[in-house]
């Protein structure tokens, strides 16, 4: 039942994605993994905060993401956990985000890793960078929106 829960859902989250850029496309991509990564996976031992994606001859990789092995896992395989992953993405896909990255300046970020239908997914963000001011007037707004609540509950 407990290995029922962990299957489906969230993985792992880069919080820090939203934090420095501006999200404007969301896509989803597959991930080619080896078989100790995928038990990492079900274990949720995976960090995106480093992540990152590049294009490279007509394909996407995922850099930069850390998957720590189980020390269950089988003693013949070398565990690299930084090595790059190779994105599973359509054509289509990838002919526009290559367009996008090279002539509009975007970036290519992991946003979250989630289960879908038993297999591992990467979410991944179309981003642009913001600037300091920006994230000042996030954090200002965020402050307000949380003073509002707290100023209307002292109402009631």
């Amino acid at each position: 039942m407990a290995e029922e829960k962990t299957t489906a859902g969230t993985i792992a989250l880069n919080k820090k994605a939203r934090h420095d850029y501006f999200i404007d496309e969301r896509y989803e991509a597959g991930l080619a993994l080896q078989g100790w990564e995928v038990k990492a996976l079900r274990a949720g031992r995976v960090q995106l905060k480093e992540g990152y994606v590049l294009l490279k001859d007509g394909e996407a990789f995922l850099f930069g993401s850390h998957v720590s092995p189980l020390p269950t896992t089988s003693t013949h395989v070398v565990a690299d956990p930084t090595r790059s992953r190779k994105l599973l993405l359509h054509r289509r896909q990838i002919d526009s985000l290559v367009g996008a990255v090279e002539r509009k300046g975007y970036t290519l970020v992991p946003l979250a890793m989630y289960w879908k239908n038993g297999k591992a997914k990467v979410e991944i963000g179309l981003a642009r960078g913001k600037k300091q001011h920006d994230k000042r007037s996030d954090s200002r707004d965020r402050d307000w929106q949380r003073e509002k609540g707290r100023l209307m509950k002292l109402k009631r």
